[in-house]
């Protein structure tokens, strides 16, 4: 809890104790290189460094990484994740396009080639009717327990074609909170089933990159999407619905 002074325009208010959500350095080290310093909700930390190797394609599956190891120290968190040797290429790769000071994957990367790099063309298909989405809307907030003392998380949840919740992760950091959850979800060995993601933010193309190479059928936002987050949600058949809320959503007309 931190103190802080509450003011109104009458004047009236005094001290008061809030709950703040944490943020804090999380370095992330792939069998002993470094890869990227991220700012985020130091919980699931192991989820997250699942996610994150699965959506920055260093892995391709949960079996591809073979240890977890969470280190604290005086100026964040350390996560160093083993890989199977046969992936040790990929990270080199990669590392030579970017820096390790980075909040959304791309700072470092020199070029547009590596930025946009070609998404597969999805497979699969959402069951979900338009139903669904709003039940899942009204049952994202019983999902989100740190936000419910802090206000200031973003949620990612895994939902069943009918819209029931099957598991969600937060995290200050929008891209981090879905790490999270396709990290939970690979360790769980639990697939989309003709589902759906819901997240509470806006729509990047970062997401909807995430989403597809996740084999999401189907991307919900409550608030807008990018115009790129759009057209790569086209160019790789993402069904993508934005502004959702609990009396209305935009989806958007495949292309």
């Amino acid at each position: 809890m931190h103190a802080l002074d509450r003011i109104t325009p009458t004047g009236a208010g005094g001290p008061v104790d809030r709950a703040i959500a944490v943020e804090t350095p999380i370095a992330i080290e792939f069998n002993g290189i470094g890869y990227a310093v991220m700012m985020a909700t130091p919980a699931d930390l192991t989820d997250f460094a699942h996610g994150f190797a699965l959506s920055e394609r260093l892995a391709d599956s949960a079996a591809d990484i073979v240890a977890v190891d969470r280190h604290a120290t005086e100026r964040g968190e350390i996560v160093r994740v083993t890989l199977i040797a046969a992936r040790m290429e990929r990270v080199v790769e990669r590392v030579r396009h970017r820096v390790s000071e980075s909040s959304c994957g791309l700072c470092g990367i020199e070029n547009l080639e590596q930025a946009l790099r070609p998404l597969p063309r999805l497979d699969v298909v959402s069951d979900a009717q338009d139903a669904a989405l709003f039940r899942a809307l009204d049952a994202l907030a019983a999902h989100q327990p740190i936000n419910a003392e802090t206000r200031a998380v973003h949620a990612a949840a895994q939902c069943t074609a009918d819209g029931a919740i099957v598991r969600a992760r937060e995290d200050v950091g929008r891209h981090n909170a879905f790490d999270k959850l396709i990290g939970a979800m690979a360790r769980a060995g639990s697939g989309w089933d003709g589902g759906f993601a819901l997240l509470s933010s806006r729509c990047s193309y970062e997401l909807v990159e995430k989403a597809v190479i996740a084999g999401c059928p189907m991307l919900a936002t409550i608030s807008a999407p990018t115009s790129l987050a759009i057209e790569r949600a086209r160019q790789a058949g993402l069904r993508l619905v934005v502004l959702a809320r609990p009396d209305a959503a935009l989806a958007v007309p495949a292309g």
